[in-house]
């Protein structure tokens, strides 16, 4: 028995089943629904979190965050620690004792999980326990089971609590209300500016405030958080995403004024603010750039994030070049005669750091286990007084070397300068994706030079793409409200935080600590697999080797995906223009350990799709009239 998270966010109870990886190609195969993709893993901070180791507030959405006294006294921190850890223990003691109920005289008893939280119901258990005595609200549309909201996939209901939910279960949390702190990036951040420069995204922090508390009256109005309701802090950083200074004077005054119960969000190219939360006991969602898997059981269970690892990349890139790659002709370059010519491998990759360097090293030394090698390694800096010096001495060295195909992991910012040397030097070689970040998305590659980009291709955890104004949280945002989001550039890359958060508590229950946090994740299953969505999964899966688990990061899979400079479409930003993304066999994804050694068939448009502007038969979204806010 186990818990799934559905793959548009619901936590839901059912029985667990299994199946073979090489067998669910079925299910891969039917082209679904998917959340506009610049979203969960494809933003200006989860791309930074990634480059550093490849890399209820006022109702008023403008007003500042209230200045409250601080205090710094180490005595104060222990005992809110010592106060946190006693509410937990009677919290379970509170509520461990609320066995769910069950008809004797029904049927179906004997078919009943036994692994319930307390307080937590849903409708298809419920159904099994023979009770009928619900009232399953509004919310909830009765004939299905499932929530009344336009998703693929829609969750399933939850029943309205009803009784004492504890209290306060754990630090920042009350009868009432769960402090969550958001924390945004300066407007005025440069280096910020720079990486999102070619993306024209006019929100200011105030639109995104604004937006981010919707979403939270849009999850609050359909998902089951027993009695409590989110009391959003919305905290603009004091220095730029590197700093790691301010970022650990952010998250200081964040632990000491705001006693949060969660962190959503943080400075991307520093470890410092995570840092200082967790050691302050205070757990963070995705607020930090990607760190190694120690730090994550270190720091256990404190530190969530929705990326893979560093580590679990190396994996997928490894498999892909093994499998699909090596010691075939670079039949894609742009070059002609290295069409018949083995390939010759480079490799570049930006440097932030040590855990950058690491992981190169580690993906190298797997490649030469399995017998390639690199015929050049080159690593760089995201700096812009210095990247056309090292595009021009990078692309030389590539040259002289021989190499016919370069292994990429960047930024989205440096392909532009690489491309555009390698142009200046008449040196064409295929372009591989080895977890590159935003450089995957179509906005950022028209900036590049389209000569070397028609030979692009590699894999990417991104997804084939829908039409915003029809699914996804741009979508669901306008539908419930009427109208679009203040943040309508960037809403889909805030929605994750939310997006993760509400389905967790609702399966918890009402008692909320961060041990049920982890326990919840790692009996739940795996969220839905389909070509247009990601599918996300923590805990002890299996689908990672065994020293990566407990698995700490959610996405799981890649796609393999190709530039097609001649196709016509919307980017992410919905701005129409030449050159598109065409995602391979129809978008088929893979786990690690299931991409084939059969060729994947690349630059076929027949064989391949760049976006949905509607959705797939049969994967339509149902449709509802929605709760009037407030209602």
């Amino acid at each position: 028995m186990s818990i799934p998270i559905t793959s548009n966010g619901g936590l839901e109870m059912k029985q667990k089943t299994t199946m073979d990886s090489k067998v669910i190609s079925n299910e891969i195969k039917v082209r679904n629904y998917r959340k506009f993709t610049f979203t969960l893993l494809v933003s200006a901070l989860s791309v930074l979190a990634l480059l550093a180791t490849s890399c209820g507030g006022s109702d008023d959405a403008t007003s500042n965050v209230a200045e409250t006294s601080s205090s710094s006294e180490t005595s104060e921190t222990e005992e809110s620690s010592s106060s946190q850890s006693t509410n937990e223990e009677t919290a379970e003691e509170d509520t461990t004792s609320q066995a769910p109920e069950i008809d004797e005289d029904c049927s179906t008893a004997s078919e009943a999980r036994d692994d319930l939280f307390p307080g937590v119901m849903f409708f298809s258990e419920a159904q099994t326990r023979c009770i009928t005595d619900i009232d399953w609200g509004d919310r909830c549309d009765e004939e299905t089971g499932r929530l009344k909201i336009p998703v693929i996939g829609n969750p399933e209901c939850f029943a309205p609590f009803v009784g004492d939910n504890g209290g306060a279960t754990a630090q920042g949390v009350t009868e009432d209300t769960i402090n969550i702190v958001y924390w945004r990036w300066q407007e005025n951040d440069f280096i910020l500016q720079y990486i999102t420069g070619p993306i024209a995204n006019d929100d200011t922090n105030a639109d995104a405030e604004a937006s981010l508390r919707g979403l939270i009256q849009y999850y609050e109005t359909y998902y089951e958080t027993y009695g409590r309701k989110v009391n959003l802090i919305f905290y603009e950083g004091t220095g730029n995403i590197a700093d790691p200074i301010s970022a650990r004077a952010d998250a200081v005054k964040i632990a000491e004024e705001y006693d949060p119960f969660m962190v959503w969000n943080g400075p991307t190219l520093t470890n410092a603010f995570e840092d200082e939360l967790v050691s302050r006991g205070i757990a963070c969602l995705g607020c930090g750039p990607s760190q190694q898997v120690d730090y994550y059981k270190e720091n256990d269970p404190l530190s969530w994030t929705f990326s893979m690892s560093g580590e679990q990349n190396i994996l997928m890139g490894v498999e892909y070049v093994t499998k699909q790659l090596a010691g075939k002709n670079a039949e894609y370059a742009g070059d002609e005669n290295y069409h018949n010519q083995e390939r010759v491998f480079g490799r570049l990759f930006i440097e932030s750091g040590e855990a950058s360097v690491e992981n190169n090293n580690e993906f190298e030394n797997q490649l030469a286990q399995n017998g390639v090698e690199i015929a050049e390694t080159v690593a760089y800096a995201l700096d812009p007084a210095t990247l056309q010096e090292s595009a021009a001495s990078a692309i030389s060295k590539f040259k002289a070397a021989g190499v016919t195909s370069i292994l990429l992991s960047s930024d989205p910012i440096a392909p532009r300068d690489f491309t555009r040397e390698a142009t200046a030097q008449g040196y064409f070689p295929e372009w591989v994706h080895i977890g590159s970040v935003l450089a995957d998305t179509t906005v950022f590659a028209r900036t590049y030079d389209q000569d070397q980009w028609a030979n692009a291709f590699g894999i990417t955890t991104l997804s084939v793409r829908t039409n915003p104004l029809k699914s996804g949280a741009p979508y669901r945002y306008k539908w419930f409200f009427g109208e679009p989001a203040p943040a309508d550039d960037s809403i889909a890359v805030i929605d994750p935080w939310p997006a993760t958060f509400y389905p967790i508590i609702q399966g918890i229950g009402p008692d909320l600590t961060y041990d049920k946090w982890r326990e919840g994740l790692n009996i739940a299953d795996p969220t839905e697999r389909y070509t247009t969505a990601s599918s996300f999964s923590w805990g002890e899966k299996g689908r990672w080797p065994a020293e990566l688990e407990y698995d700490f990061f959610g996405n799981d899979e890649v796609t393999v995906f190709w530039w097609d400079s001649d196709a016509q479409g919307l980017d992410e930003t919905d701005a129409e223009g030449s050159g598109m993304y065409q995602y391979a066999d129809e978008g088929q994804r893979y786990l690690w350990g299931e991409i084939p050694e059969a060729e994947i068939e690349l630059f076929n448009p027949a064989t391949s799709i760049d976006l949905y502007d509607d959705l797939p038969p049969g994967q339509e979204i149902p449709n509802y009239e929605p709760i009037q806010p407030g209602g």
